[in-house]
C-alpha cells in the first residue's frame, strides 16, 4: 500500500471509530448525565493513551530526547484545540444527544467535515480543486439525504443546534491541531483527554450528577479510548499526509458507521435513502482518492520533527546509526528546493497557489 492509500485508510479508520462511539454514547446517557459521559469518554482516552505512552517509553528505554518535545510556540495551538474540541465540543454533543435520536445525531455530525474544510480553505488558505470540492458536496449530499425526515414542525430543534455547535467546535479543533500535527500524535490526544476529562467531570459534579456504576464507567472509558483517543491519534497522523480539508472530508463518512451501529443496536431494515446516501458518500470518497494535484512548487528551509522515511524530501545525514529502510523520528532540516510531483497539502506542502 502506497503512502496516499495508507493515509486515506488511516483517516477512514478514525472516522469509523468516532462514528461508532455516537450511538454507544446514546445508550450510556440512560445511566449518566451528558457531562459525565463526556468526562468519562475523555478520561478513558487520556488514561488509556497515557498507559500506552508509558509502555512505549519503557520499550524505548530513553531513546526519545528533549529535542522531540513540542515547541513552546506550538503550545497555544494545542491549548486552543483542547478548549474547543476537548471541552466545548463534547459537552455540546452530549447535551444535544439527550434530546436527539442517535441515528439523526450521527448524521448531523457530518457537518464537522464540512466546517473543517471551510475553515481550512478560507482561513488557512489550504488549496482546493474542483474534484475535491465535488467530492465534499457528494458526501454532504449523502448526509442530507440520511438526515432528512420530511416536513415537520417549524424551526430547528434545540438538540440539532447544540450538535451543530459541537461540530463547529471540532472543526476549529481540527484546524488548530494541524498546527501541531508533526508532534507525537499519542501525546496530543492524551493531553486532550487528561485536560478535557476532569473539566467535564467537574462540570457534571457541580451540576449535581452522581457517578454511575462501575460497569458503566468501564464501558464509557473503553468507548472513549477507542472513539475519542485512538480515533484522534489516527486523525492527527492522517493530517500530516493529507492536510486538514481532505482529512476532514474522509472523516465526514463517520455518520455511515454511526448509522450502521445504530441499526445493530436498534434493529430495523435500512430505508432506500440509506443506500442512496451511502452511494453518494462512496462517490465522494472515490473523487478524493483519484485526485492528482501536481505542479512545480518551491520548498523553503524548514526544521521540524516527525516520523519519516528517507524520500525525495528527506535526504539528510544522521549522527546515529540508521538503516535507510526504517521509519524513524528525530529533528531534521529541509533545505530549499524547487521541484514538481503529485502532492497533497501535507506538512511539507503548505504553499500558496
Amino acid at each position: 500500500m502506497n503512502a496516499q492509500l495508507r493515509a486515506i485508510a488511516t483517516a477512514l479508520a478514525a472516522a469509523a471509530l468516532f462514528g461508532a462511539a455516537t450511538p454507544v454514547a446514546k445508550l450510556l446517557l440512560g445511566s449518566a448525565s451528558p457531562f459525565m459521559v463526556a468526562g468519562l469518554f475523555y478520561m478513558g482516552s487520556g488514561a488509556g493513551l497515557g498507559f500506552g505512552i508509558a509502555l512505549r517509553a519503557f520499550r524505548m528505554r530513553g531513546e526519545t530526547t528533549s529535542k522531540d518535545r513540542m515547541k513552546a510556540a506550538e503550545i497555544p495551538w494545542l491549548l486552543g484545540a483542547i478548549a474547543a474540541g476537548g471541552v466545548a465540543g463534547p459537552a455540546l454533543l452530549m447535551l444535544g444527544l439527550s434530546s436527539t435520536p442517535a441515528a439523526t445525531t450521527s448524521l448531523l455530525l457530518n457537518l464537522e467535515g464540512v466546517l473543517t474544510a471551510l475553515i481550512a480553505w478560507v482561513v488557512f488558505r489550504e488549496n482546493v480543486d474542483a474534484q475535491v470540492f465535488l467530492g465534499m458536496v457528494s458526501i454532504v449530499a449523502g448526509g442530507v439525504i440520511l438526515s432528512w425526515q420530511g416536513p415537520g414542525e417549524a424551526g430547528i430543534p434545540v438538540g440539532a443546534i447544540l450538535i451543530a455547535g459541537a461540530c463547529f467546535c471540532w472543526a476549529i479543533d481540527n484546524n488548530l491541531t494541524r498546527k501541531v500535527a508533526t508532534n507525537d500524535a499519542m501525546v496530543i490526544a492524551c493531553a486532550k483527554g487528561l485536560v478535557a476529562g476532569p473539566v467535564n467531570l467537574a462540570i457534571a459534579f457541580a451540576m449535581g450528577s452522581s457517578p454511575p456504576g462501575l460497569a458503566t464507567i468501564g464501558e464509557a472509558m473503553l468507548t472513549g479510548l477507542a472513539g475519542y483517543g485512538i480515533s484522534l491519534v489516527l486523525f492527527v497522523v492522517a493530517l500530516r499526509d493529507l492536510g486538514t480539508a481532505r482529512t476532514g472530508a474522509y472523516f465526514s463518512v463517520a455518520p455511515l458507521f454511526g448509522v450502521a451501529v445504530s441499526f445493530a443496536l436498534w434493529p430495523q431494515l435500512p430505508a432506500v435513502s440509506f443506500w442512496i446516501a451511502a452511494s453518494l458518500m462512496a462517490l465522494g470518497v472515490w473523487l478524493h482518492v483519484r485526485e492528482r494535484h501536481e505542479h512545480e512548487h518551491p520548498h523553503e528551509m524548514l526544521e521540524h520533527t516527525h516520523r519519516h522515511r528517507h524520500d525525495e524530501h528527506h535526504q539528510h545525514s544522521h549522527d546515529f546509526p540508521y538503516s535507510d529502510d526504517a521509519p524513524h523520528t528525530h529533528p531534521h532540516v529541509h533545505l530549499p528546493i524547487t521541484h514538481s510531483h503529485a502532492h497533497f497539502p501535507d506538512i511539507h506542502h503548505r504553499h500558496r497557489h
